[in-house]
C-alpha cells in the first residue's frame, strides 16, 4: 500500500488509542523521583493513548533484554518506551541490550533527537545513543532519563507520530 506519510496517520488514526509500555532503566530512580518516566505516562494518557505496562528496571544488559521480552509476550503494547541508560557512562548500558535485539532500526530517530537536543545543550546532544527500531512486532525507542530529553523526544518526536508508527509495525 503506497501513499502518503499524511494518508498513513489518517488510517492510523482510525485505529483508536495505542497501547504503550513504559520503562525507566536506572539504578537510583524510584515511582516517587521517576520524572521520566511520569512524563511519558502524561503525555500518552493526555492524547488519549493507554500506558498498559510502566516499571523502573536497574541498568543491567540482561535484565533490560529480559523485560523487553516480557513486555512482548506479556502485554499488547504496541510501543515500548525506554527511558534513561542512553549516554557513554559504563553503567549506561540501554542502548547496548537493546541495540542486539533491534530487527529494523530506525536511525533517524536517534538523529533528529541529536539535532534537536544540539539546539538545547549544545555539542553535549552527541554522548545519546537513543534509538528506534522494530522488534517482534513492536516499535522500541530508547531516550535519555533527563526529563527535558524525555520532554523533547516525546512532544518533538514520538507523540506527533505514535498512531503512524504503532499502525505500520502492526500492518
Amino acid at each position: 500500500m503506497g501513499g502518503s506519510s499524511q494518508q498513513h496517520r489518517d488510517i492510523a488514526a482510525k485505529n483508536g488509542p495505542v497501547r504503550v509500555a513504559v520503562v525507566t532503566v536506572s539504578d537510583t530512580r524510584s515511582r516517587a523521583n521517576d520524572g521520566g518516566g511520569d512524563l511519558i505516562e502524561n503525555r500518552v494518557t493526555d492524547a488519549g493513548h493507554v500506558v498498559v505496562f510502566r516499571t523502573i528496571v536497574k541498568d543491567e544488559p540482561d535484565q533490560i533484554g529480559a523485560l523487553l521480552d516480557t513486555i512482548i509476550n506479556d502485554t499488547d503494547a504496541r510501543l515500548i518506551l525506554f527511558t534513561g541508560g542512553t549516554g557513554i557512562a559504563p553503567r549506561d548500558t540501554t542502548y547496548d541490550a537493546l541495540a542486539r535485539k533491534l530487527e529494523k532500526t530506525m536511525p533517524g530517530f536517534g538523529e533528529l533527537f541529536r539535532m534537536l537536543s544540539y539546539s538545547e545543550v549544545g555539542p553535549a546532544a552527541m554522548l545519546s545513543r537513543a534509538t528506534a527500531g522494530t522488534y517482534r512486532g513492536r516499535v522500541v525507542m530508547c531516550m535519555p532519563g533527563s526529563p527535558n530529553a524525555v520532554q523533547v523526544a516525546m512532544d518533538k518526536l514520538i507523540m506527533p507520530e505514535i498512531q503512524h508508527l504503532a499502525w505500520e509495525v502492526a500492518r
